[in-house]
């Protein structure tokens, strides 16, 4: 489980079959083999450790499914441990487990804000809700003005520093995850609606 706080940006070093080794600092100071670091959103597991590096492997499902299938060296990635019993908690849940790929569709500076618009895939959109939690590259995010396909969100200017956002533009794609609560209430309500009502119904309620 992860809080959507990105706590470092790592640099790919290598990607050999499977095997996709990255640079990082602050991750690597607890960390052992067997242990689970989100990059870039996608929870994926420690196999190999050294100094200033660590390697995880990606399944062919992972990178069909996810950017990490086009993870080349040099490129910048999220990363976050997986949360400690204990820790605050300052973004929301997060499983580290990648619904679908978006893409940035435009940003719109706004003073000291920007207003990013992502395109967002279904088996994402249907789970938005506005003031609602959205994972985005791993970063924990509030979305604004959900629509059939699209959503924005506000950013910070520490945001666009800290994490991987700042070098990325329309058309570029994203790792996104839909709030995992939201998830099992869509499904709770669907499936505990009395025969007869339509989907049409539970969408003009909010619930599809």
């Amino acid at each position: 489980m992860f809080t959507g706080l990105i706590e470092e940006v790592g640099a790919v070093t290598r990607v050999s079959g499977a095997d996709v080794a990255i640079m990082a600092k602050v991750v690597l100071e607890d960390a052992a083999i067997g242990d689970s670091i989100a990059i870039d959103g996608c929870c994926m597991t420690v196999v190999e450790l050294h100094d200033d590096t660590f390697i995880v492997q990606a399944s062919p499902e992972t990178k069909k499914r996810t950017t990490l299938g086009a993870l080349q060296p040099g490129h910048a990635v999220n990363l976050e441990r997986a949360m400690a019993a204990g820790d605050r908690f300052g973004g929301h849940f997060v499983q580290g487990h990648v619904d679908g790929v978006g893409r940035v569709e435009s940003i719109q500076d706004q003073g000291e804000f920007a207003l990013w618009t992502f395109q967002a895939p279904p088996e994402v959109a249907r789970y938005l809700v506005p003031k609602g939690s959205v994972t985005v590259s791993g970063i924990s995010l509030t979305v604004v003005d959900p629509s059939r396909d699209t959503f924005a969100v506000a950013l910070i200017p520490t945001t666009l520093e800290k994490t991987t956002l700042h070098s990325k533009g329309p058309g570029d794609p994203v790792n996104m995850e839909a709030d995992m609560l939201g998830k099992h209430i869509y499904h709770y309500v669907r499936g505990a609606a009395p025969s007869g009502i339509t989907e049409d119904t539970l969408a003009r309620h909010g619930f599809v």
